[in-house]
């Protein structure tokens, strides 16, 4: 689908989600960050906080704590200690 990015969250114990999603706003360790398609490569520290992923359907939010995240093409890996989808 032109204008998304692939979204992958992923615990030590699973993955959690992929979704295709328009803009990404996760928690890095210095302040809020957001993605869509066609961003310049990133690797970025998380910190604790609410991930918000904007789909073509839905709006998913979950609570995570720590990690890293990576954007390389149109695909952004989120890599997390824990993570509580929020209702």
């Amino acid at each position: 689908m032109p204008g998304t990015i692939t979204c992958s969250l992923i615990t030590p114990e699973q993955e959690v989600f992929e979704k295709e999603a328009s803009y990404v706003d996760l928690p890095a360790h210095d302040g809020q960050m957001g993605f869509m398609a066609n961003r310049a490569p990133l690797l970025v520290k998380l910190g604790e906080g609410v991930l918000t992923v904007t789909g073509p359907a839905e709006e998913t939010k979950v609570q995570i704590s720590g990690g890293f995240a990576q954007m390389k093409g149109n695909t952004l890996a989120i890599l997390t200690d824990k993570a509580e989808e929020l209702g």
